[in-house]
């Protein structure tokens, strides 16, 4: 016999810290929240810190809806260096000299990467091929072809770095989901004669969600849990009335017209009371088909 449900519905806005794997930090909030049914959308690599999305019981859910946001970032570019995992973490694999390059040499270089581009994803990713995370092979010595995927860039600022460490750029960059940010440093460095990685990699924002909203680990507890509604919030929403709550309750196709939805979807369907009922996409025609109802 399943046990009901008696832990907190809704989202978790973390700011990780470095060190942790996105999956420790789901553990550690398993703990902090008092529930097992707690899921994160959006790996974040162990030494990156920044936003992560948790959601929490009935809102784990609501995941799928939040994995595919656009992302932000800032980190630094080190030019002269090439290493295993793209970041600071790994082994130093190829050095250059590049103590030519300016800053106006790195943003001009930049600007090819602006917009739609192809990458190839890195051995430490989780990307599956022939049904093993790529970062599972690596861990065995093991490199596979990767096909190139395709990701926007849709704004990328490269700045001067700390004082005092020449070849070292700041990176501010808008992205889509799927973008590896050591990825696009390295091929920086490629375009510019070399080679470079990625250090200090923080991620500021995951669609409308950003450094604000977040809160350290330590902090994680259950008066930090977000309504239903903050997980769906980037989408368009609808408020049904009593007839139209029982009517999604048990996932009835309707009319766009009568759900009172427009658009391309998906919408957030909240009862009278403004609780998230549903949620709902298009369906044939001019009807709507609930992708989630929400269980009471």
């Amino acid at each position: 016999m399943t046990r009901p449900h008696t832990g907190p519905d809704g989202l978790v806005v973390v700011d990780k810290p470095a060190g942790w794997t996105s999956h420790d930090v789901v553990a550690k909030s398993r703990g902090l929240l008092g529930t097992r049914k707690v899921g994160h959308a959006g790996t974040l690599d162990p030494d990156a810190t920044g936003v992560l999305l948790l959601g929490v019981g009935r809102a784990t859910k609501l995941l799928r809806f939040l994995s595919p946001l656009g992302k932000a970032y800032v980190g630094e570019l080190v030019l002269g260096t090439e290493t295993s995992t793209l970041d600071a973490a790994g082994e130093v694999t190829a050095t250059h000299h590049m103590d030519h390059v300016t800053l106006g040499d790195v943003q001009e270089a930049a600007r090819s990467f602006v917009g739609d581009i192809e990458q190839i994803p890195p051995m430490v990713s989780a990307v599956k091929v022939g049904g093993k995370r790529l970062h599972e092979l690596a861990r065995q010595g093991i490199e596979v072809e990767r096909e190139a995927r395709p990701v926007t860039i849709r704004a990328l600022d490269v700045d001067a770095g700390p004082a005092g460490e020449p070849g070292v750029f700041t990176l501010t960059v808008e992205c889509s989901s799927g973008t590896y940010i050591g990825t696009l440093a390295a091929d920086i460095g490629t375009a510019l004669g070399g080679g470079a990685h990625l250090r200090n990699l923080r991620r500021t924002a995951v669609g409308p969600y950003v450094l604000a909203d977040a809160v350290p680990l330590e902090s994680v507890g259950p008066d930090r849990v977000r309504p239903m509604t903050e997980a769906v919030r980037h989408l368009p929403s609808v408020v049904v009335d009593e007839a139209g709550a029982a009517a999604v309750a048990v996932g009835k196709v309707l009319e766009q017209a009568d759900l009172g939805v427009t658009g391309d979807g998906p919408w957030a369907v909240l009862g009278p009371g403004g609780d998230l009922l549903a949620v709902y996409e298009p369906f044939r025609g001019t009807t709507a088909k609930p992708s989630l109802v929400i269980p009471t």
